[in-house]
């Protein structure tokens, strides 16, 4: 097989550095001098393959050159047409028509990924429910504000003072049943 030049050549720096280390010179001196990005981990990785390999660069070359290119230029093209036309489409439904329309299974992540590149991606946070979008209940509107009702929620408003609400302590009971505590304290009545 043919392989590109610039894997070759760094396939026969990783034979030179395997073979210098196997000699004796110490690891991180010839890392630096190979210009190589290992670190100690990796050297009995490499080192296994390459003697698995026969001893030569062609065991330490995997014959992987990046990403493969499942998403094709018209596919890609059909998505983000695909998209435009229906922006309610999640990636997971898109992942679906893609299978069926060209036989290629691809992760909803990297669709939303390509989608992304693209500014085509949806809102961020949950959808709105189809009921909420079809039909929104209609808000009545108030002319003036209504306060009519305003003191039953706040009792012991202005209108009384601080006696009517016995200075922020609560009475003590004699001790019957619905009383709190049980004490024998008398409390005087303000009014009286």
């Amino acid at each position: 097989m043919k392989h590109p030049e610039a894997v070759i050549e760094k396939a026969k720096q990783i034979e030179l550095l395997l073979n210098r280390v196997e000699v004796g010179e110490p690891f991180e001196q010839a890392l630096a001098e190979s210009g190589l990005a290992f670190s100690l981990a990796d050297l009995a990785k490499l080192q296994a393959k390459y003697v698995a390999g026969g001893r030569t660069f062609e065991g330490l070359i995997d014959g992987r050159y990046g990403h493969g290119k499942t998403v094709k230029t018209v596919i890609r093209e059909w998505l983000y047409e695909r998209k435009q036309q229906a922006e309610e489409l999640s990636a997971p439904q898109l992942a679906n028509e893609m299978e069926k329309k060209f036989g290629v299974r691809v992760a909803a992540a990297h669709i939303n990924y390509l989608l992304r590149k693209r500014g085509l991606t949806n809102p961020t946070g949950r959808p709105k429910s189809r009921v909420q979008m079809e039909v929104a209940p209609a808000q009545p509107e108030f002319s003036e504000p209504v306060t009519e009702n305003a003191g039953l929620f706040f009792p012991g408003s202005r209108q009384t003072g601080d006696a009517d609400r016995g200075g922020g302590r609560s009475p003590v009971g004699d001790g019957s049943p619905g009383e709190p505590n049980g004490s024998r304290a008398e409390i005087a009545d303000p009014a009286a």
